[in-house]
Order: structure tokens, then C-alpha cells, then sequence
């Protein structure tokens, strides 16, 4: 990159002949298993996530190691025991390693990364216990996106007067999206929406059994819902909702500092 826009300072090469080659090295090649997207957080504000589900031990090493030294963190999603234990094995030097149970995240910074705070709000809320997990997911992701959230767990509507206090918490704290994590029968994003002028974004967990079960019930729910101002993900998609979540509340953060200055 220092080498293209050393080409560009000097007058060697166009703009455009710069943004070609800087797209070009945006994806770094692990020989043929993995193309990798470095240049993704930069282009999109999404960092690259490496799925870990599929990929063998030995396989999520090597991404691990070209990610880190190219970016210098790295989020792995779905990790399992056996990919944890060959990465804490073989951690690089000057790298934190950050594990989140719940979630089956992990997420490796070398010690000169620092995630910068963007002011985006994001509040989280399950319906269950159960639902932590996915919940955590999308927890991790909007932090490494720079957004600073406000969770609460198990609040559904089996207990509904759990829900007010919270839900009235994260109004007065000004969060810029709301996500609701529900299992079942997936009513508590259509109760949130109808309370609140917030952008709301519904994930439908595979907690459930019989008819409608693995989450397909909840996720029926929630795309049948009355209740205006809901976003859908598909079922168990923290990572998409946090996503999603984070580039809404990084985009209404970056609109606050314009209209102080």
C-alpha cells in the first residue's frame, strides 16, 4: 500500500490506476484455500471474520497468522475447542488473545491495534437465557466495530415487566439500534417495536422444539410481525446483526459530530 501511494505522491501513477492497485492488493491469497479481505474494513467499516466451522485446525492457523500480520487483529466466529487449543499454542509475539465463551468468538489484536470508539449506541436484548449465545455474538462484533453496547438478558415476554425497565434504560441512554434475540415463538422484537422509534433488527435463535422448531417459528414470527420498523436476520445470525447494527449506530454517530461542529 506505502509502495502505491508513494507511486501516486510522486506522479508516477493516475488516481485511478492507484485505486485499481490498491483494490487488487486487498486480498490476500493462502495459497488455494483462502482468498482473505483485507482491505474490507477500510472499504466498508466491517472487518473480515473468519468462519470457523469447516475449516481444520491447521487451516484456521494459517489464515490466522497472514490476517494478523496484515491487519493486525483477527475475528474468528464458530470456533471449536480443538482451533482454540492450535491458536493458544501458537499465539505470535506482542498478540492478545481474547476468548469468548459464550459466544465461541475469538479475537486476536497485536498489542499496536487499537479498536477506535466510534460514539455508535447499540442495545441488545434476549428473551431467554438461551438466546445469550447469538446474543454474544453480536455483542463481540459491534464492540470490534467500535460501538459502545448496552445488553440485557432474558426480558421476554413470559415475564414481561422485566422488559419495561431495561428497554426504558437503553431509550434514556440514546442507543441509535436496538436487537432483539428471541427463540420460540419469537414475540419480543414485535413488543419492542410497537413501544419505540428505534431502529430494530430481530434475530430469531433455534431455540424451540416441536412444530416450528429450530427456529423456524421464531423466524416466521418476526417476518409476520405487525409491528413496523423491524429488520429481520436469518436464524442464529448474530454476526450479520451485529454488523448491521454497528454500520447504522457508526453512521448516526458520524451525522452527531457533524451537526456539533
Amino acid at each position: 500500500m506505502k509502495e502505491v501511494l508513494d507511486k501516486l505522491s510522486n506522479g508516477e501513477i493516475s488516481v485511478e490506476q492507484a485505486e485499481k492497485l490498491l483494490r487488487i492488493h486487498s486480498i490476500e491469497e493462502i495459497g488455494n484455500m483462502a482468498k482473505i479481505d483485507t482491505g474490507r474494513e477500510t472499504r466498508k467499516g466491517i472487518p473480515e471474520i473468519i468462519l470457523g466451522e469447516g475449516k481444520t485446525p491447521q487451516n484456521i492457523l494459517e489464515i490466522t497468522r497472514k490476517v494478523l500480520k496484515t491487519t493486525g487483529r483477527v475475528i474468528i466466529s464458530r470456533v471449536q475447542k480443538n482451533q482454540i487449543s492450535i491458536i493458544k499454542k501458537n499465539i505470535p509475539d506482542n498478540t492478545s488473545l481474547h476468548i469468548n465463551s459464550k459466544a465461541n468468538i475469538i479475537v486476536l489484536r497485536k498489542d499496536n491495534f487499537k479498536t477506535k470508539k466510534t460514539g455508535g449506541k447499540v442495545g441488545i436484548l434476549t428473551a431467554g437465557s438461551s438466546d445469550i449465545p447469538i446474543a454474544e455474538e453480536a455483542k463481540v462484533i459491534a464492540e470490534e466495530m467500535g460501538c459502545e453496547v448496552i445488553a440485557t438478558y432474558d426480558v421476554g415476554v413470559a415475564g414481561i415487566h422485566r422488559l419495561f425497565p431495561r428497554l426504558k434504560e437503553m431509550i434514556e441512554k440514546n442507543v441509535d439500534v436496538i436487537v432483539a434475540v428471541a427463540g420460540r415463538e419469537g414475540a419480543l422484537p414485535s413488543v419492542i417495536a410497537g413501544m419505540i422509534d428505534v431502529p430494530l433488527i430481530a434475530i430469531p435463535t433455534s431455540v424451540g422444539y416441536g412444530l416450528g422448531e429450530k427456529g423456524i417459528g421464531a423466524l416466521i414470527a418476526m417476518l409476520q410481525s405487525c409491528s413496523l420498523g423491524i429488520a429481520v436476520v436469518n436464524i442464529d445470525g448474530g454476526v450479520s446483526a451485529g454488523t448491521i447494527a454497528a454500520l447504522i449506530a457508526n453512521r448516526v454517530s458520524k451525522a452527531r459530530k457533524r451537526r456539533k461542529t
